[in-house]
């Protein structure tokens, strides 16, 4: 199946051909075309959507379970966190890192990002 992002749009006021860009909003790519003309822009329907499902899923408070394992405690992640990006399933098998921020505070990282 083609993307709509792989296809030229012009500009309903301007009559002209759109440009293609792209920018980060809440750790997300959003594609967009831009009038050259007039700077009105179109979210690609696809990213808006991602951004919205991730807003849903930040908005809720999960409940999970702490489980003694051996000699360590295991805490359940809800899968629809795990499925919500595919980069997460990618990487279970990789290592995960773990922190302590606060003495309240546990932070788990999916990715090798640096912290600042």
């Amino acid at each position: 199946m083609k993307d709509i992002f792989n296809t030229t749009i012009l500009c309903e006021e301007c009559d002209k051909k759109t440009k293609k860009g792209m920018e980060i909003r809440l750790g997300h790519n959003l594609r967009f075309w831009q009038c050259p003309s007039c700077d009105k822009k179109w979210y690609h329907p696809l990213d808006l959507q991602a951004i919205e499902n991730f807003q849903k899923i930040k908005q809720k408070q999960y409940k999970v379970k702490l489980r003694l394992v051996g000699n360590s405690y295991a805490v359940s992640i809800p899968r629809e966190i795990i499925t919500f990006q595919e980069e997460f399933q990618k990487q279970l098998n990789k290592m995960i890192s773990l922190s302590l921020d606060e003495p309240e505070k546990l932070t788990l990282y999916f990715n090798r990002r640096l912290r600042l």
